[in-house]
């Protein structure tokens, strides 16, 4: 894998860091619910799922 594919790889999971942690992820903490689940597991499962299909983006297309 290139070096730039890798820094893509990198960049993902410092965002990922920033998603996840505790001010940005208690903005989805509200008593509001999509299909009777809670706001805030929709966006961490939601988020997760995103960054799989990122990083399965950035592997399959870019792996050597």
């Amino acid at each position: 894998m290139k070096k730039r594919h890798e820094q893509k790889l990198i960049i993902l999971s410092v965002a990922l860091v920033i998603a996840f942690s505790i001010p940005i992820s208690l903005l989805f903490n509200s008593e509001k619910e999509v299909f009777g689940y809670p706001m805030i597991l929709v966006y961490l499962f939601a988020v997760w799922m995103i960054s799989i299909l990122i990083s399965f983006v950035i592997v399959k297309k870019y792996g050597e």
